[in-house]
């Protein structure tokens, strides 16, 4: 078991090579120490951590230290530790307040899970909770890193490694000494070995932990909560690198989702319930997409999509688990179609028909045709042809009864479905698309919801997350101009979606919830 934490108490090791510095070094024991000179290791405490040529805050300042990093204590002199820093080869003296002095022995270890259990839930600690969880390994016995501590331990590590990760990829403005410190916090994790892996998304960096910690506690015997937790992490959206391919993807959400299945909701708090219920349907909406595009049955995904977001416990959730909640529905709805049955063949009247066929590799071409030339099979000269590379969801069509509009969904990512208006205007037929929303394609819908009598508007609801912005709105849209004449959050205010909202959108959407 004690060779899983090999690669971070080696951190703490002191390195056989720089064990005896030479007399003269500023870090070799003092004739004067106040204390023993035992080639103890200690954990920096605090940020912009003066290492200084003598013990005095006068002396000059030979490094600055952040919280994590580990020195070997040599020695002591007044209120000073005469510290060796094996990183950056480097002696000098550092305040004995502003690190902690670690041992290797039962009685140590006991006390660091006691700073571990404190420090889990100390924002921008992360550094020094790495440090101390090192620490604690290389103290604590065989058999205690074999038990309930040990996989507490591995727990609290990745949870610390994760919200660093999260940190590094807020992009929010920050001063230049928190710059300073992050990028100082991420070294510190390094040393320790633990590893990051980053990629772009969006126009800016990600930075996500690789979950190494996450997996030892899923192979351990860890409590329902620690199972949830390490399964989260191990299996967050915004840790997949959209440049993935295809095929590779698909594997990926394929494992993501049997993580998330060895977690037994049936012991979680509400809480954690509904956190690995919206991950679990969110993940299955992508792979419902995924085998649609890959022409392989979709429904039992998205299905399972369904049946898990519709378990969610709203009155179990935080207001940091809303905007989870909502990101959960927007790709739940997205994929829904892939739940419903195919279409029955449209019988032959007097309107047009809608009909798909393969185009270019992995393009679906939509076609809408007469009802005559429906009936001969004729589909060489359509009304309309346009294709694309998103999956066209059939039995969404839907057309209004005057016969100048048919309503389509169309997916071109498993996370953005857009809606297709197909409009006649005079004896032609053109396509209109109404994006989820005026941004980039990150989370959302937009979608049929009725058609208002004489052949003029259509009712839409949309829903959408992208630049930093969430928006949910309700919608009248004229059919020409593509306008939204009326729009409200709330559908129970708009008159038209009291009358004429279509009874099949109700029954199946996601939007009203």
């Amino acid at each position: 078991m004690r060779r899983l934490f090999l690669s971070i108490a080696i951190a703490l090791s002191v390195p056989a090579a720089h064990a005896a510095g030479p007399a003269t070094n500023a870090a070799a024991p003092a004739t004067n120490a106040a204390g023993p000179a035992t080639n103890a290791s200690a954990i920096v405490v605090q940020d912009q951590t003066a290492l200084r040529a003598a013990p005095r805050d006068s002396a000059q300042q030979q490094a600055l230290l952040f919280q994590g990093e580990v020195v070997e204590v040599r020695g002591a002199r007044m209120d000073y530790l005469q510290v060796w820093d094996h990183q950056r080869e480097r002696g000098g003296y550092i305040r004995a307040t502003q690190v902690r002095r670690t041992g290797t022995d039962g009685a140590d270890a006991a006390e660091l899970l006691g700073v571990l259990r404190f420090l889990r839930d100390t924002a921008g600690s992360e550094a020094l909770g790495i440090g101390i969880a090192a620490a604690w390994i290389k103290a604590a016995p065989a058999e205690i890193l074999a038990g309930t501590a040990g996989t507490e331990a591995l727990d609290a590590l990745g949870g610390f490694a994760d919200r660093l990760a999260r940190r590094a990829s807020s992009g929010g403005v920050q001063s230049k000494a928190a710059e300073t410190a992050l990028a100082a916090h991420l070294e510190v994790a390094l040393r320790y070995g633990v590893n990051f892996v980053s990629f772009e998304r969006l126009g800016r960096m990600q930075i996500c932990y690789d979950g190494e910690a996450q997996r030892r506690v899923l192979a351990l015997k860890a409590t329902p909560e620690q199972q949830a937790r390490a399964a989260l992490a191990l299996t967050r959206n915004e840790c997949v690198d959209p440049a993935q391919k295809a095929h590779e993807r698909y594997a990926r959400d394929q494992w993501r989702a049997a993580v998330l299945d060895r977690v037994d909701t049936a012991e979680l708090s509400g809480m954690w319930k509904n956190r690995v219920l919206m991950h679990r349907a969110s993940i299955q909406a992508g792979l419902a997409y995924q085998a649609a595009r890959r022409g392989e049955p979709a429904a039992p995904a998205a299905g399972r999509a369904l049946a898990d977001l519709a378990l969610v416990q709203r009155a179990e959730l935080t207001d940091e688990d809303q905007t989870s909640m909502n990101d959960s529905a927007m790709r739940v709805n997205a994929s829904r179609w892939a739940a419903l049955p195919a279409p029955a063949p449209a019988p032959v009247g007097q309107s047009p028909v809608l009909l798909t066929q393969p185009g270019q590799p992995g393009e679906t071409c939509v076609l809408l045709v007469g009802a005559a030339e429906a009936a001969r099979n004729d589909l060489r000269n359509p009304l309309l042809r346009r294709c694309t590379f998103g999956v066209v969801w059939a039995a969404s069509a839907n057309a209004n009864r005057e016969g100048n509009a048919l309503a389509l969904a169309v997916q071109p990512l498993d996370t953005w479905r857009e809606l297709w208006l197909l409009r006649k205007d005079g004896s032609a037929w053109s396509v209109a698309v109404l994006p989820p929303a005026a941004t980039l394609p990150e989370t959302g819908y937009a979608e049929f919801a009725g058609w208002v009598p004489g052949g003029r508007q259509m009712l839409v609801a949309r829903e959408a997350r992208g630049e930093g912005k969430y928006r949910k709105s309700f919608e009248v849209v004229d059919l020409q101009t593509l306008a939204s004449e009326r729009q409200a959050g709330d559908p129970a205010v708009l008159g038209p979606f009291q009358r004429w909202q279509d009874a099949g959108w109700k029954r199946h959407s996601v939007s009203v919830r």
